[in-house]
C-alpha cells in the first residue's frame, strides 16, 4: 500500500510543478512583449520626431562650406547677395540623372544673371561623382559634402533635394525628388533672383 500512496502523491506535485513552469513561462512572455511594445513605442516616437522637426523648407539657411572637387572653397556666407541653388545628388542616384542636364542648361544661361548652382555630393564615392559630371558636363561648382555636414543642417531625407535660396540667406522653396520642367525650375528662379 506505502508503493500506491507515494505514486498517487507524485503525480499532484507533478501537476503543480508543470502549472508553475507554464506560470512562469507566461509571465516571461508578457515581459517580453511589454518590452518589446515599449521599444517599439520609442522608435516610432523618435521617427515622428525626425520626420518634425529637422526639415529646413523654410527660414534662414543653414551655413554650409564645401570644397569643390576642383579645390576651390565655398561657403554660403560668401554668396550673400546672389541667388543659390543648393543641390544635394548622388551617382547613384537614378532620380538625380534625370534633372543633371536641366540644372546644368539652366545654370549657363542663369550665371551672368546673379543666381549661383552649387552641388553637394551625397553618400558617393569620389571616383563615381566625378564620372556623373564628367558625362552629363556638369560645369556648376561640385563637392563632396564630407560626413553629411550639410545634409545634416538641411535635414534631407534623401536625393535629389534642391533648396532655392534667396540673396539674402533665406530659403525660398525646397524642391524634394527632380526637378524635370524648364518652367517649373524657371518659376523658382523668380524666387530667388536679386
Amino acid at each position: 500500500m506505502a508503493e500506491q500512496i507515494a505514486p498517487d502523491r507524485a503525480q499532484p506535485a507533478s501537476a503543480e510543478a508543470t502549472q508553475v513552469r507554464q506560470r512562469s513561462v507566461r509571465a516571461w512572455q508578457s515581459i517580453f512583449v511589454l518590452i518589446l511594445l515599449g521599444f517599439v513605442g520609442l522608435l516610432a516616437a523618435r521617427l515622428i520626431q525626425t520626420n518634425q522637426s529637422e526639415h529646413r523648407a523654410s527660414g534662414e539657411a543653414p551655413p554650409f562650406t564645401v570644397t569643390t572637387f576642383a579645390g576651390e572653397t565655398i561657403t554660403l556666407a560668401s554668396l550673400r547677395g546672389k541667388g543659390v541653388v543648393l543641390n544635394f545628388w548622388a551617382s547613384w542616384c537614378a532620380p538625380c540623372r534625370d534633372e543633371a542636364a536641366l540644372l546644368e542648361a539652366t545654370w549657363r544661361r542663369e550665371r551672368e544673371n546673379g543666381v549661383v548652382f552649387i552641388g553637394l555630393d551625397y553618400l558617393d564615392q569620389e571616383p563615381a561623382a566625378k564620372a556623373y559630371l564628367a558625362e552629363f558636363d556638369v560645369t556648376y561648382p561640385n563637392g563632396p559634402d564630407l560626413q553629411s555636414a550639410a545634409a545634416r543642417r538641411y535635414g534631407i531625407k534623401g536625393v535629389p533635394e534642391t533648396f532655392f535660396i534667396d540673396a539674402e540667406g533665406n530659403i525660398q522653396e525646397l524642391v524634394i525628388g527632380p526637378i524635370v520642367s524648364q518652367a517649373q525650375l524657371d518659376e523658382l528662379l523668380d524666387k530667388i533672383r536679386p
